[in-house]
């Protein structure tokens, strides 16, 4: 069957699980943007625990947007601001060397649609787990879903579904414990080449 899904900024573990075990991934770029979801924040594990990098966007509650039309406001210098956080965070872990150099540009090219940007994000992180990223895209918004398989509520962080994940080594580990189901790029930092065999090994809750 295949997996409803939506593009969000450095998925979690889980949005990344999913995807690699849906028959077809299709992501919905049909919905309305929700503020305080995963569409426009990750989280990664920072030196003070759980850090969430959130991406600002130019968006009025009373007016209605689209996701695919959100548009990224760059008024301030996130881009850099998230890169020091990634470095500060993982600059230490086993493969942050390996594959920052193909991350890079992200942070380096001014993006101005939020969604175009998370694609982006995914096609950079699959071609880290040497993956090819299938996908196709909605065409109308449907509340329920005949025909897919709907993991669209990873994307929401307010009312996340707790995870039970196999735990992996994390450079802050041993100040503030195991921290499960952060960005994808928390697992690729630390577990490198092994990335897709642990996701694949790990049982989604929706």
């Amino acid at each position: 069957m295949q997996t409803l899904i939506h593009p969000t900024y450095f998925p979690n573990v889980a949005h990344v699980a999913a995807m690699l075990k849906a028959e077809a991934v299709v992501f919905e770029i049909c919905d309305n943007y929700q503020k305080q979801t995963y569409r426009n924040r990750t989280s990664i594990y920072g030196s003070n625990g759980r850090l969430d990098l959130n991406i600002p966007v130019i968006y009025s509650q009373k007016n209605r947007q689209l996701y695919k039309d959100v548009a990224i406001s760059n008024m301030e210098n996130w881009q850099l601001q998230h890169l020091k956080s990634l470095e500060s965070a993982y600059s230490t872990s086993p493969f942050f060397e390996y594959y920052i150099d193909d991350l890079l540009p992200l942070f380096k090219t001014e993006f101005t649609n939020l969604m175009a940007f998370n694609l982006k994000c995914l096609t950079l992180v699959f071609d880290c787990l040497q993956l090819p990223l299938r996908y196709t895209t909605t065409t109308e918004f449907e509340l329920e879903t005949q025909h897919s398989l709907d993991a669209r509520s990873l994307a929401n962080s307010r009312k996340e579904i707790p995870q039970s994940f196999t735990r992996y080594p994390q450079v802050f580990e041993q100040k503030h414990g195991f921290l499960s189901n952060l960005s994808i790029l928390d697992l690729l930092f630390n577990e490198g080449p092994s990335t897709e065999l642990y996701l694949n090994k790990q049982t989604v809750k929706l």
